[in-house]
């Protein structure tokens, strides 16, 4: 297949993924879209770091963290964005009146790669391999894709934005932690709990079911906002 094969076949997928006619998934969709229904998700998780390490260690942690997610969001909006110059199916000429928006929101005027699929992955996978516990893993990942998913919905990102946006997050991700746990090697020895109250880098699980619920209870909050909006 060549290179308009492969877009023809994005734009076909934009179109059967993209929006729906109901009002519900329309706002749910929005909210989970949105970086500020997830602050109490980021407190509860900052919290957890300072139950569970030293406050260097903490420091550490979140220094990378917030590298991650820089690098992730600046390499995809400012050099993969304007350098590629495709338009988001919203501001396509081609697509715009194809394609379903929520609130009139069309985004910026190009899309490749996703920063929202870009940032999102590097903090599923910095997270996951920084806990090391499979529901945290599972409820991250869940989390990182329904984020990654509302940008298709709401007609601002290609099934590809988000492909290419989700592979470099990952690959941030990974490197972020390597990079992070080497440091934290080098304060101390390696955490070996064997115990079903700790996971095997130290963290409580009791801690981790707060961060899940608060994570849960999220959706929970946006999709009865969805049905009092809708």
């Amino acid at each position: 297949m060549g290179l308009e094969d492969w877009i023809g076949l994005d734009q076909r997928l934009l179109l059967w993924l993209n929006g729906s006619d109901s009002l519900f998934w329309d706002q749910m969709m929005w909210g989970i879209t949105s970086t500020v229904a997830w602050l109490p998700v980021g407190a509860v998780l900052l919290y957890v770091l300072v139950k569970n390490n030293s406050m260097r260690a903490v420091g550490i942690i979140v220094l990378f963290l917030a590298l991650s997610i820089l690098l992730a969001d600046q390499f995809s909006s400012s050099f993969c964005k304007p350098f590629f110059a495709r338009f988001r199916p919203a501001q396509d000429p081609q697509l715009m009146y194809l394609v379903d928006v929520v609130e009139g929101y069309r985004g910026g005027r190009y899309g490749f790669i996703s920063s929202h699929a870009a940032n999102t992955f590097a903090v599923c996978v910095f997270v996951s391999l920084l806990i090391r516990h499979k529901w945290v893993t599972f409820s991250m990942f869940l989390w990182a894709a329904l984020c990654s998913y509302s940008r298709i919905y709401l007609g601002v990102h290609y099934p590809g934005d988000i492909l290419f946006g989700m592979l470099w997050g990952i690959l941030v991700g990974l490197l972020a932690s390597v990079s992070c746990g080497w440091f934290l090697r080098r304060m101390s020895p390696d955490k070996n709990f064997i115990t079903s109250q700790y996971t095997s880098t130290g963290y409580a699980v009791a801690d981790l079911d707060v961060f899940q619920t608060v994570l849960y209870a999220t959706y929970i909050v946006l999709a009865c906002r969805a049905v009092a909006v809708g």
